[in-house]
């Protein structure tokens, strides 16, 4: 018997795309995260105190902005 030989050229070695690492480092995406879910708890308790929908999205994105400064000083 004879070793079969591949018909096919060997391709270049194409590097993948999970080696060029995370699209967001875990620290950063813990981050906006919990920024997000601050926000979002903020905006929803501005809305159940009866406040108009604006006012209730300016606080959500306003809890959202600080807590992101504040939380990227605390989780080292």
């Amino acid at each position: 018997m004879t070793p079969r030989q591949n018909s096919q050229p060997a391709s270049p070695a194409v590097p993948a795309a999970s080696d060029s690492g995370p699209f967001l480092p875990l620290r950063t995406a813990v981050v906006l995260l919990t920024a997000l879910v601050l926000g979002l708890v903020i905006g929803g308790l501005t809305a159940l105190t009866g406040a108009h929908p604006a006012t209730a999205v300016i606080a959500g994105l306003t809890a959202a902005g600080a807590s992101t400064a504040a939380l990227r000083n605390l989780i080292q």
